[in-house]
């Protein structure tokens, strides 16, 4: 009983425990998690299967066994206390082990203390500047992209991890983050429904892809879900470095990087502003967003797709993302901010 009441209150403390950003920073995020990261990210690369995958299969069946074994063998009473007692340790258990191997970088400091940011950067010029540099990327880009092509979806884009180490090194990020081999997972039907491109499994630190994605959406998602491999935890960030790494890449890399762009500098505009933007957007471009506003329409599902995101807000202001799913949208303060395209 002992142990089960330290596992409680380990998981306890790690909730609820404020921990100094700096002190995660340096004995954390830039020290530990990197050496976790590289080794279990290159043993998770050798095969295709998802391990995340295969450990939720292991602790469902398990864990309904156990509870089915007690209900026959027990009192209800008896019963349901032994469930009840072996849900909440294995809620300690996993909870603990999520922040060893990935949570723990919730709590370290934000991009903007650890790049160069200026505030003063983000006005409305810069913001619609940006928005007129995008159109003309994607237009300039769109021919020689799809000329060029892109990667199998379960491929590790080569030119992409360049591009990608070049992004984290020149963020300061730790050397040697291990890009993850594209997987997909069980949850894949989750993934269409609900709109999810991508996840990070926080466990044994895998990239995994929705299945849906077109070619040009790949390489921003992929490279997004690598920068939390990087440690980069929150969404907004997880974007710029993405869009970095993607920009820094080939012709195919560069546009997908743009064509993701284009929907946030068009939200961070004013209404006439945004609809002065769409006139610029040449045929080719158009076509490859209406095709990615047709796959939504064709596979998201706004019941699940609703209910999931509101579920994803809770998880990340819990974890101390205060701007929760809105924390996406910061991308373009990012770029303003730093100055780095």
């Amino acid at each position: 009983m002992k142990w089960r009441l330290s596992l409680l209150g380990l998981a306890l403390a790690g909730f609820l425990v404020p921990l100094p950003a700096a002190l995660v920073e340096r004995f954390y995020s830039t020290t530990m998690f990197p050496r976790i990261q590289s080794i279990v990210t290159a043993a998770s690369n050798r095969t295709g299967v998802v391990w995340f995958d295969v450990m939720s299969a292991i602790v469902v069946i398990g864990f309904l066994y156990l509870c089915a074994r007690d209900l026959r063998r027990r009192s209800p009473g008896t019963a349901l206390w032994r469930i009840g007692r072996r849900l909440v340790t294995l809620t300690a258990v996993l909870y603990l082990a999520f922040l060893v191997m990935w949570g723990l970088n919730y709590r370290r400091e934000s991009m903007r203390q650890r790049v160069p940011f200026d505030a003063t950067r983000m006005t409305p010029d810069a913001a619609r500047s940006l928005a007129r540099e995008t159109v003309m990327r994607m237009n300039a880009l769109h021919d020689a992209a799809h000329l060029e092509g892109w990667v199998d979806s379960a491929t590790v884009d080569p030119v992409l991890v360049r591009a990608f180490l070049d992004t984290t090194h020149a963020l300061g990020l730790p050397a040697g983050a291990t890009p993850g081999r594209p997987k997909r997972s069980l949850l894949d039907w989750y993934f269409r429904r609900a709109s999810v491109a991508g996840m990070t499994d926080p466990f044994f630190l895998e990239t995994l892809v929705a299945s849906d994605l077109l070619p040009f959406e790949r390489p921003h998602v992929v490279a997004h879900e690598w920068a939390h491999l990087a440690g980069i935890t929150d969404e907004g960030e997880a974007n710029f470095v993405g869009w970095l790494a993607c920009v820094r890449g080939a012709t195919p890399q560069q546009y997908s990087g743009w064509l993701f762009l284009y929907s946030e500098v068009l939200a961070a505009l004013p209404a006439d502003a945004a609809r002065d933007l769409r006139t610029l957007v040449a045929a080719g471009p158009r076509e490859d967003l209406q095709a990615i506003r047709h796959r939504y329409e064709r596979e998201v599902s706004p019941r699940v797709s609703g209910a999931g995101w509101r579920v994803y807000d809770g998880y990340l202001k819990a974890n101390r993302v205060d701007a929760g799913t809105a924390s996406y949208a910061e991308v373009v303060q990012l770029i303003l901010g730093t100055g780095l395209r």
